[in-house]
């Protein structure tokens, strides 16, 4: 089971800290792990809840909410009885459709960028490579200011740049995820906002990589060629054996989520080369430190 009954305070720090995404996407996994394990088709779970293949589908894949209905139901085809289990994946169904602080700002945000909101605040490794800007886990708010309003410019910018400070409480919470970023040269060189802000921006990086949770690297341009030139992209981990990695990478109108395991593999790779081809963390901070003297 994903949590017993008496564990209700630590479900509800997992809530409260990593959102319920990943509630959603763990007990869809074992929900998915019950039926495989009775040898139950999709086709026949989607009639028991009076729904399709591709709602049990959904559901094992924690990309929809709950109804209490269709987990009673669903147990019962399962062959989960004992009341005290019931109620235990019922609480976590709850837990899991409660709303991510996100969802005040569900105005301005694509569906797309929720999706990644939330498996961003339940992942406890991230793993980006930016060729372009900092990282808007990284970024300072009068950076963030300059780069939302590149693409907006209108009466929502406050609340744009509140959207990307509230990303960053997972770098100091409790239990905060690892955070390794490597950051190509040019980004650094790219001036956002002005003088001012962007030597302020890197004060702010060197600050940072003060903390255990965070790893700063820089690409070089003496690094010469590398597998990622022109691309970002993140790799996301989490605790549950239920849920795999994730790659993510962002388009100006959408985004892909991959975790096949041949993309995984692959950008896995890609982003162990650039780590090897950055300078170390300690040169690093150099490399940032003295630019921003140059300001």
């Amino acid at each position: 089971m994903i949590a017993e009954p008496d564990d209700d305070g630590r479900v509800q720090s997992v809530v409260a800290e990593r959102g319920p995404t990943v509630l959603r996407i763990a007990l869809g996994g074992q929900l998915r792990k019950l039926r495989e394990g009775k040898g139950i088709t999709r086709e026949a779970a989607g009639d028991a809840i009076r729904g399709s293949h591709a709602k049990i589908s959904r559901l094992e894949l924690g990309r929809t909410g709950f109804k209490e209905r269709d987990i009673r139901d669903l147990l019962t085809l399962y062959g989960v009885h004992d009341p005290e289990e019931r109620e235990t994946f019922l609480d976590l169904a709850r837990k899991a459709n409660e709303p991510g602080w996100w969802h005040r700002y569900s105005d301005l945000l694509p569906s797309w960028f929720g999706t990644y909101l939330g498996l961003e605040q339940a992942a406890t490794k991230i793993r980006t490579y930016e060729a372009h800007l900092v990282p808007g886990l990284l970024q300072t708010p009068e950076y963030t200011r300059a780069v939302v309003t590149l693409g907006y410019e209108d009466a929502n910018t406050d609340r744009r740049v509140a959207v990307r400070q509230r990303r960053q409480e997972i770098l100091h919470r409790a239990d905060p995820p690892i955070v390794w970023a490597v950051i190509d040269e040019a980004a650094l060189h790219r001036p956002v906002g002005g003088a001012e802000v962007h030597r302020a921006q890197m004060a702010h990086l060197v600050e940072l990589a003060q903390l255990p949770s965070v790893t700063i690297q820089v690409v070089p341009y003496s690094a010469g060629e590398h597998a990622a030139a022109g691309s970002s992209f993140s790799i996301l981990r989490f605790a549950e054996a239920e849920l795999p990695d994730i790659v993510y990478l962002e388009h100006l109108t959408s985004a892909l989520y991959l975790d096949r395991r041949e993309d995984l593999a692959l950008y896995l790779s890609v982003m162990d080369r650039l780590s090897v081809q950055a300078a170390r963390p300690e040169r690093s901070i150099e490399i940032i430190s003295d630019y921003a003297k140059g300001l």
